[in-house]
C-alpha cells in the first residue's frame, strides 16, 4: 500500500508471534457428580488430536481436498478446515459447486500465505512479521480466521513509529481494521512533530493532509510546526500543490503564534507573500495579537481556538545532583503509576547542571563532575534508555541556567571554576540540527545559581549570586531573542540565589533559594503583562538548589536542600488553590542540584 514501501515499519530485525488456540476451552470442563460414577474431561484430548491429524496430513492419509494456490498444492481435510474457517464451511456445505469437488484452486491468496494459514489451522501458530503481514493479514480475512487478523493488527500496532504510522493507517482503512485505524490515526496526531519530517507526510494527498492539520488533537508545542509543514508539503511539489496554499492555511492558527514569529518567519515566506488570502489570515493573526487579552476570548473563530490534544503519559526524569557529593544516578516519577524507578546512570558523575527536554531528548548541560567544572553535553533517548554525548559548550559552566526558545537550548550564566568567583553573564545557545554552539548577548549582570524561564517568546534569568559584589541578587533581565537583546524587568521582592524557576499557565515563578545562610520557602510569580511580582503561598520546606517541572497544570518542585540535608521530597503548585501539597512518596535518593525534565511516557 502507498508508503509502506521498501522497510515498512522502521525496525530492522524481524518480531515473530505465536498465537494458539485455547483447546482447553473448546470443550469446558465439566464435573458431574451421582451417587455411582464422577464424569471427567481431559484437557489435552483436542490439543492431541489436532497434532494426529495434522500427522496424518503430512503423511496424506484420509486427506479428502487438494486445496491450489498458484503452484503451491496443499493437502487437507475437509472437517478440518470446515471446523476452524467459516470461509471452508460454507464453501464445503453449501451449494457451490466446490463443495463435492475434490481439487480446489483459491486464486485471491498468494500459495505460501495459503500454506501458512492452513498450517495455523492444524497447529495453531503461525509467525508475523515485517515481511510477510501485509500479505497475511488480507489472507486471514478472507478465511475469515479472526484471530490471526487480531494478531497481525496487533503486530502493527506495536511497530508503530513515526515514520510508518500514515502508511499503516491507510493500511487499516482499506482492510477495514477499525481499532487499528484509530490507533494508528492517533499516533499520528500525537508524534506530528516527527511524523512531519518523512516522506509519507509528504506524500500525503491534500485531504489527507487537512484532515490531520485541522484536528484539535494535534500534539503540537506550538503552531509554528503546523506552519512549517504546510510550507514543507507544497515545497515538496511546488508546481502541482502551489494553487493548495490558501486551503491548508486555513486550518493553521496563526493567532497563537507569537507576534515574533509571525512578522519574523510568517510574514517573510514567499508562499505568503505571493498569496493575498494567506496574507489575509496573517493580518488576521496581526490584530488578534492587538487586542487586550479580555477581549481576544470573545473572539469565536476556528483559528484562535487552542488545540487540545490527547495527553500522553508522562514522566519527569531527576538528572544527578549532588547527595552529598556529584551522582550519576538518574530516577524517574511515573505519574500514571505513582512510582520512583531508576534508568541509565549518566556516563559520568553530574551535578549543578542545566537539564531540559529538546525535541524529545533529556539534555544535561555542563555542572561540576565533583572535581571540575564541565563543557561537556550528554542526551538522554526515553525509548532506547541510553545516555549519548553531543558537542560540547565553548565555556565551562556549573550552577547555569538551561531553557529552550524557539528550539534552541540556551545555556545562560554559571560559574567555570576560576579563581576569580565572579560568575559568568554569557550565553551560548545550541542547535541540534547542525550540533554546534556559539555564543548570543551576554547578560548585563554576571549570574550563577541562576534560575531562567521561557514565557511568551522571551527568556527571563532570575536571580542568582553575582561573585563580583558577593550578593545574592534579586533583579530579573529579560533576552529579546529578535533583537539579540537583554533588557532589566521588575525586580523580586527578595533576594534569591538557587530558586527553582518554572513557568505555570503563562507566568514566572520563582520558588526557595537562599539569601546567604537564609533558605527560603517562599514563592513569587511575575506577570509579565503588568511587569509585576506577587506572593504566592509559601512551600511546605525551605528548598534552594531545587529541580523545577510543569506537568499537568502543576508545578513541581524536587528535592534541593535545606541548608543542613539534602530533600527526597518533592511537593506540587496547583495555582487554582493556591496550594503546595507533599507528593506522598520521596525520591530513593535526598539529592540537590539535580536537573530535572519532563517527557512523554516511553511506550
Amino acid at each position: 500500500s502507498t508508503g509502506m514501501q521498501g522497510k515498512p515499519f522502521g525496525f530492522s530485525t524481524c518480531v515473530c508471534r505465536s498465537i494458539e488456540f485455547s483447546f482447553q476451552a473448546l470443550v469446558e470442563p465439566k464435573k458431574e457428580e451421582t451417587d455411582q460414577a464422577c464424569l471427567t474431561v481431559n484437557p489435552s484430548h483436542m490439543k492431541k488430536a489436532f497434532k494426529v491429524m495434522n500427522e496424518l496430513r503430512s503423511k496424506c492419509l484420509l486427506c479428502d481436498v487438494t486445496i491450489v494456490a498458484e503452484e503451491v498444492v496443499i493437502e487437507a481435510h475437509r472437517v478440518v478446515l470446515a471446523a476452524c474457517s467459516p470461509y471452508f464451511c460454507a464453501m464445503f456445505t453449501g451449494d457451490m459447486c466446490e463443495s463435492k469437488a475434490k481439487k480446489i484452486e483459491i486464486k485471491d491468496v498468494d500459495g505460501q500465505t495459503l500454506s501458512k494459514l492452513i498450517d495455523y489451522i492444524y497447529t495453531a501458530e503461525i509467525g508475523v512479521t515485517e515481511e510477510n503481514v501485509q500479505v497475511l493479514l488480507p489472507a486471514a480475512s478472507l478465511l475469515q480466521l479472526m484471530d490471526v487478523r487480531q494478531v497481525c493488527c496487533d503486530f502493527l500496532q506495536s511497530q508503530l513509529h513515526p515514520t510508518n504510522c500514515l502508511g499503516i493507517r491507510a493500511f487499516a482503512d482499506v482492510h477495514t481494521c477499525t481499532e487499528l485505524l484509530s490507533q494508528a490515526n492517533a499516533y499520528a496526531e500525537q508524534h506530528f512533530p516527527e511524523v512531519m519530517l518523512g516522506e509519507e507526510f509528504l506524500s500525503l494527498s491534500l485531504d489527507q493532509v487537512c484532515s490531520l492539520i485541522s484536528s484539535d488533537k494535534l500534539t503540537v508545542s506550538s503552531e509554528e510546526k503546523v506552519f512549517e509543514a504546510v510550507v514543507s508539503w507544497i515545497k515538496y511539489d511546488k508546481e502541482a500543490r502551489l494553487e493548495h496554499m490558501a486551503k491548508l492555511m486555513e486550518y493553521v492558527r496563526l493567532p497563537l503564534l507569537p507576534r515574533e514569529y509571525l512578522v519574523q518567519t510568517v510574514e517573510e515566506e514567499t508562499l505568503i507573500k505571493n498569496n493575498n488570502t494567506c496574507k489575509d489570515f496573517l493580518i488576521e493573526a496581526m490584530k488578534y495579537h492587538l487586542l487586550p487579552l479580555d477581549q481576544r476570548q470573545l473572539i469565536k473563530n476556528p483559528r484562535t481556538k487552542p488545540r487540545t490534544p490527547v495527553s500522553l503519559p508522562k514522566i519527569m526524569i531527576v538528572v544527578g545532583g549532588q547527595a552529598p557529593k556529584a551522582i550519576r544516578s538518574v530516577e524517574c516519577y511515573d505519574f500514571k503509576e505513582e512510582h520512583w524507578y531508576q534508568v541509565a546512570e549518566l556516563p559520568s558523575r553530574r551535578c549543578r547542571a542545566g537539564v531540559v527536554n529538546m525535541a524529545g531528548g533529556v539534555y544535561a548541560v555542563g555542572g561540576f563532575n565533583g572535581s571540575l567544572r564541565v563543557r561537556t553535553v550528554d542526551v538522554y533517548e526515553a525509548t532506547k534508555n541510553q545516555w549519548i554525548s553531543i558537542a560540547p559548550m565553548q565555556e565551562r559552566r556549573s550552577t547555569l541556567g538551561a531553557a529552550v526558545l524557539n528550539e534552541l537550548l540556551y545555556a545562560i550564566g554559571g560559574f567555570d571554576g576560576s579563581t576569580v568567583q565572579t560568575g559568568l553573564s554569557s550565553v551560548e545557545v545550541y542547535n541540534y540540527k547542525t550540533n554546534e554552539w556559539s555564543f548570543v548577548a551576554p547578560m548585563n549582570t554576571r549570574r550563577s545559581s541562576v534560575g531562567v524561564g521561557v514565557v511568551d517568546g522571551k527568556l527571563f534569568a532570575v536571580g542568582g549570586y553575582d561573585g563580583a559584589s558577593r550578593q545574592c541578587l534579586s533583579t530579573v533581565e529579560v533576552f529579546n531573542p529578535i533583537t539579540n537583546e537583554w533588557s532589566y524587568v521588575a525586580d523580586m521582592s527578595t533576594r534569591r540565589s538557587g530558586a527553582g524557576v518554572g513557568v505555570l499557565s503563562g507566568q514566572l515563578y520563582a520558588a526557595g533559594g537562599h539569601d546567604g545562610p537564609l533558605v527560603r520557602k517562599s514563592v513569587e510569580v511575575y506577570n509579565v503583562t503588568t511587569n509585576t511580582w506577587k506572593q504566592v503561598s509559601d512551600m511546605n520546606m525551605c528548598r534552594r538548589n531545587a529541580g523545577v517541572c510543569t506537568v499537568n497544570g502543576l508545578l513541581f518542585v524536587v528535592g534541593g536542600d535545606d541548608g543542613s540535608c539534602n530533600l527526597a521530597s518533592v511537593e506540587y503548585y496547583n495555582a487554582a488553590t493556591d496550594k503546595w501539597t507533599l507528593l506522598p512518596i520521596n525520591m530513593s535518593t535526598g539529592r540537590s542540584y539535580a536537573g530535572v525534565a519532563v517527557v512523554d511516557k516511553p511506550s
